[in-house]
């Protein structure tokens, strides 16, 4: 049985702990906003806050995430007033929303580290997300 903390809540997933959390936020949890893109770390669909780094969930087992903090999506803001997503929704940089929870939870990460990022500081911390919608 793997023990973490999902959305500020204790979780414990019965499941077998090399189980990819992706599998287990969308499969256990019903947390959906989590999405499989690759399966392989490429696309960034799948990118969670763990323990405030964005990470991808198709590259972490349950086994890797025991006892650790994630934040997906859902647990970023409930009602979508997150300073982040409400400045892509007034900017209109989403199309057809799949890859937007990663790149919101990237670009969260990235303004903890650093808040008054550079142009090329924001292109590294968003590397690794693919908008399938423009390439």
């Amino acid at each position: 049985m793997s023990r973490l903390t999902v959305n500020d809540r204790p979780v414990q997933f019965q499941m077998d702990p090399q189980t990819p959390l992706l599998w287990a936020l969308r499969d256990a949890a019903n947390l959906t906003g989590t999405k499989y893109g690759c399966g392989v770390g490429d696309c960034g669909a799948c990118m969670v806050l763990v323990d405030g780094e964005a990470l991808r969930s198709c590259l972490i087992t349950l086994a890797e995430a025991e006892g650790r903090f994630v934040t997906t999506i859902e647990g970023l803001s409930r009602d979508r007033s997150h300073p982040v997503q409400q400045t892509l929704v007034a900017e209109q940089a989403i199309q057809c929303g799949f890859c937007t929870p990663g790149m919101v939870l990237s670009t969260v990460a990235l303004l903890a580290d650093n808040p008054h990022p550079r142009d090329d500081e924001i292109r590294h911390g968003l590397e690794g997300n693919i908008c399938r919608c423009t390439g």
